[in-house]
């Protein structure tokens, strides 16, 4: 495949993460169109490592360390997610802005 076409599938990725994250009231489809948006940045630089170097195994250590990353702060995000909810019954992006005041 050509680097066109990893380009292409990244900012597809990235714009119905976009989409997803401007448009969703649910904290939890807020957070999949976050992590859409950067799986399609995670592709896009894997691409690009890849085009550029393809000999060298450091652009795959760092796509496997991102997605790890993203995995935990998946986790924490519906840890916190869970807390609010079990605590306030918040489970809307609208509901979780009164908790400032």
């Amino acid at each position: 495949m050509s680097l066109e076409l990893f380009l292409l599938l990244a900012a597809a990725l990235f714009s119905i993460g976009l989409f997803g994250a401007l448009t969703q009231q649910s904290i939890v489809m807020l957070m999949m169109g976050l992590e859409l948006m950067l799986g399609g940045i995670i592709v896009g630089a894997a691409a690009v490592w890849h085009y550029i170097a393809p000999a060298a195994a450091d652009g795959q250590v760092l796509v496997v360390l991102a997605v790890t990353v993203m995995a935990v702060e998946m986790a924490i995000g519906f840890a916190v997610v869970t807390a609010l909810f079990r605590t306030r019954e918040v489970d809307m992006t609208d509901m979780a802005a009164e908790l400032k005041e």
